[in-house]
């Protein structure tokens, strides 16, 4: 089961007792589907659980008499299509007009004396997301949306979102494929969209996965510097053991002085060693920047005789 289809169902979990409420989130559904007529009202989704839903409470708040169909989605081919029609058309003038509307509208728009509490604008906003949202799953990116089939009903569903007053809600819109797109970006809005409209389970679904992928975004980047850092050690390791063998074949290494020939023995007998270990493991133990200081001093040197060689050759 899809994220999206956990949140629906939650949203269908949800118990209300208040005729308005119950109201509020139906008018949220039919409004923002595709077909809300006077003469015609057929609410489509991929959400068994919506199904049911809308059948639940267009039976308690109206009583009409409704005909369901389950059929498979064009989309995919796949995952069920279902659709409650209102097969009377005298049940659908009563249900359309009992929300306000007239059936003499121009175009559509959300009528606000359905959504006008606190309390009905989230049952309402519920309402449009069993109907048309969605949110990705968490593990693969933070995004929420509603797709909405009209403008004036995207632009209006973007006010009543702004004015939401526990929840400073920020929605952007985009047309994708003729439809109207409001949509979240980021965990907090999405995290604050689903508590506002009573799924808050799946809220904290999200920041628990969010706070998981922080952790291992956390132990890679260590990993990452850790494994950085051995490499550096290790090119660094291999340069000296480089610059002292060159010393040996040429020179020998007794033609280094004292504090040299004993550092570059110990480099060879522990070529994984730091330069602060090398420094604790000398006779005389020093610090790391004077470890350094004398593997710089061998570099120098084996640099030296290898100029002195090309000067040889030159001759």
């Amino acid at each position: 089961m899809s994220f999206s289809s956990e949140v629906k169902r939650e949203l269908c979990l949800k118990e209300s007792f208040d005729r308005e409420t119950l109201r509020a989130e139906l008018y949220g559904m039919l409004l923002f589907g595709r077909t809300f007529r006077e003469d015609k009202i057929v609410f489509t989704t991929e959400s068994v659980h919506a199904g049911r839903r809308v059948t639940f409470l267009l039976q308690n708040l109206f009583m009409p008499i409704i005909e369901k169909q389950t059929a498979l989605s064009p989309k995919s081919g796949e995952a069920k299509l279902y659709k409650i029609l209102l097969i009377d058309s005298e049940e659908c003038r009563k249900v359309y007009h009992s929300f306000g509307h007239s059936g003499r509208e121009v175009t559509l728009r959300v009528n606000r004396a359905n959504v006008s509490s606190e309390e009905l604008s989230a049952a309402f906003v519920r309402g449009v997301f069993l109907s048309c949202g969605s949110v990705s799953d968490p593990m693969k990116s933070y995004h929420a949306e509603f797709c909405v089939p009209f403008k004036n009903l995207a632009v209006d569903l973007c006010k009543i979102l702004r004015e939401v007053t526990e929840c400073e809600f920020t929605p952007k819109t985009v047309v994708r494929n003729g439809n109207h797109i409001v949509y979240f970006k980021g965990s907090e809005q999405i995290c604050d969209l689903l508590t506002y409209i009573g799924a808050p389970i799946q809220a904290m679904e999200i920041m628990g996965t969010k706070a998981v992928k922080q952790v291992r975004n956390n132990v890679n980047r260590r990993i990452n510097g850790e494994l950085a850092n051995i490499d550096k050690v290790a090119s660094a390791a291999a340069r000296q053991l480089g610059a002292i063998e060159k010393i040996r074949r040429s020179r020998g290494l007794d033609s280094l002085p004292d504090d040299l020939r004993e550092i570059a023995l110990l480099r060879l007998e522990n070529p994984e060693m730091s330069l602060r270990d090398l420094g604790a493991n000398l006779s005389v133990p020093i610090s790391r920047s004077g470890a350094n200081h004398r593997i710089q001093r061998l570099l120098e040197y084996a640099d030296g005789l290898e100029e002195q060689n090309g000067q040889q050759d030159d001759l």
